[in-house]
């Protein structure tokens, strides 16, 4: 009777500890992206580990020693990252808001100068981020609440842990070596409309339309260079019009470019340009370039920046539009800071900062319009860089502003006496709303990271229409393919980048050791029951008869 008991009441215990819990069993499955992980030349950026086995912690606990850090894009900083580098941490896992604008700005603006920093470091720390749902959400509440108890006696800490708290764990399923990746095909895009003349002088308009972020799975680059892609297609729509009459067609080539593996020091125009230079026999690059002028981050702002590698000569084309510019400006968005930005390409620096840059290293005059003064800024390269950072009133106006100044400049208006505020773009040859609106929206509606465009069937698709784009307004429309040399690759990406991850939540290894004393400590009274089983039956008999009397 008296083992029985004690059975019972052992049994009972366990079932009330456990009822605090999911059943150990209990797991979700998530998709996970990893950091980028590429070499650009000698140098390597990202981070090269990709398998994790550990419990997972909050960023606020003190200990994070092979434990896998869950963090919202609130949490996350540089110094956080660099400490759960310092203590060892497994891997890092950042949850990503289905929806941007929800966060508030300035941890916006926090999040992206830390997604900055932390990609220009080398670190064999796996990094991951997943969109939030609600199974992440909760375990990311759970382990904050777990992590807020630390300011309990170590008592309370020590029993709750061991008696009702409940551990996640977190396994990458795929356990595949990393591998290097130097197949990757960067694209290329260009067509021409013809000018009126034989030997008219070319104007080149360039824009790179591949995004970058943490996870290349994650980046939308909407204001980077989504933007900047819809301006140079819309400019493509509009001249077009004018070009298809003799009476209205200047007496200047229109060169439209389209670049791939912008993010990556621009290889897509250094590889264009040299194929035009270099291999091809016949090439407007060739004979008389008047500028080149290239459009980056153009989807916000109330400033207009042009980034010079040298300050443009008196007299000269480059000098002539950039004054035209500034009329169009003054005469009818006077609110518009405009400013010359002027940075000396340095020959010993493996980068360029801007694209204009790699056509000065070629003895082509060129500049770069942006409403970023800093090259650097983090707002070039940042997952949260999606449709709620840009603002279409002033993408449509800075589209306005540069289709205006290059009509008043082919057209040399200036000199015919036509006043400042003369719109040649109304109308029929006005900006659309819906045109700029619905090319935005299909840019970004898959990441279109440099690795991912040659590989993914949505991403395939996404090019052929900007190709397809090119071909209804443009002449001589060609698409360049540019392989890398194997052997000596100007960059290398990594796979791994889409995982599987697992996430299991049981109770701590401190509550096996709990049951375990548990269990002995049954087994101890049932032991210490049977050898002193005659003694023991003497007391209670005796506690039975004095009752009875």
């Amino acid at each position: 009777m008296l083992q029985s008991t004690a059975a019972i009441a052992l049994l009972l215990c366990v079932q009330s500890l456990h009822g605090s819990a999911l059943p150990a069993v209990s797991s979700y499955e998530f998709t996970a992206y990893r950091m980028q992980q590429y070499n650009l030349g000698q140098h390597k950026y990202g981070c090269r580990g990709a398998i994790v086995v550990a419990e997972a912690r909050s960023a606020e606990e003190p200990s994070l020693t092979r434990r896998c850090v869950i963090m919202k894009v609130e949490d996350f900083t540089t110094e956080k990252y660099s400490e759960a580098q310092r203590q060892n941490a497994a891997a890092i896992l950042i949850l990503l808001p289905q929806n941007i604008s929800s966060i508030p700005h300035n941890a916006v603006e926090s999040f992206m100068v830390s997604e900055s920093e932390t990609l220009l470091m080398e670190t064999l720390m796996p990094v991951y981020v997943a969109p939030e749902d609600e199974q992440l959400l909760c375990m990311y509440e759970e382990v904050k609440q777990a992590a807020a108890t630390r300011t309990s006696s170590i008592f309370v800490r020590v029993l709750r842990s061991m008696v009702t708290a409940t551990a996640f764990q977190i396994l990458v399923i795929n356990n595949a070596p990393i591998k290097a990746t130097n197949d990757n095909a960067i694209i290329t895009l260009e067509g021409v409309l013809l000018g009126a003349v034989e030997d008219a002088p070319t104007i080149v308009i360039a824009a790179h339309y591949d995004s970058y972020g943490l996870s290349p799975w994650l980046s939308y680059g909407a204001d980077s260079n989504a933007g900047g892609v819809t301006i140079l297609i819309e400019l493509a729509r509009l001249f077009q019009k004018l070009y298809s009459s003799p009476r209205t067609r200047p007496q200047f080539n229109l060169m439209f470019s389209l670049t791939g593996g912008g993010k990556y020091n621009f290889l897509g125009t250094k590889r264009w340009i040299e194929e035009n230079l270099d291999h091809a026999e016949s090439s407007l690059l060739h004979d008389n370039v008047a500028f080149v002028l290239c459009l980056d981050t153009l989807a916000n702002g109330d400033e207009l920046y042009m980034h010079v590698s040298r300050p443009p000569k008196p007299d000269t084309p480059m000098q002539s539009f950039i004054q035209q510019l500034e009329e169009v400006v003054s005469s009818r968005f006077p609110w518009v800071k405009v400013g010359l930005v002027h940075k000396k390409i340095n020959l010993v620096e493996s980068t360029v900062a801007w694209e204009h840059e790699r056509y000065s290293l070629r003895r082509i005059l060129g500049f770069t319009l942006s409403h970023l003064e800093d090259p650097k800024s983090e707002l070039r390269g940042s997952m949260l860089d999606t449709m709620s950072k840009v603002d279409f009133r002033k993408l449509k106006r800075n589209g306005i502003i540069i289709a205006e100044a290059l009509a008043r400049y082919m057209y040399n208006l200036s000199d015919k006496g036509s006043p400042k505020d003369v719109q040649v773009f109304k109308g029929q040859l006005d900006i659309q709303d819906s045109r700029i609106s619905s090319l935005m929206s299909f840019l970004t509606s898959v990441p279109r990271a440099t690795q991912l465009l040659d590989k993914e069937p949505s991403h395939i698709l996404l090019v052929n229409s900007l190709e397809h784009e090119f071909k209804r307004y443009l002449l001589h429309v060609h698409r360049h393919t540019f392989r890398q040399d194997k052997r000596d690759p100007d960059i290398t990406f990594f796979d791994q980048m889409s995982q599987p991850i697992v996430m299991y939540r049981v109770k701590p290894a401190a509550f096996d050791l709990f049951l375990g004393g548990c269990i002995a400590a049954y087994l101890g009274i049932v032991y210490y029951a049977i050898q002193n089983f005659g003694f023991l039956y003497t007391k209670i008999k005796a506690a039975v008869k004095t009752k009875h009397h």
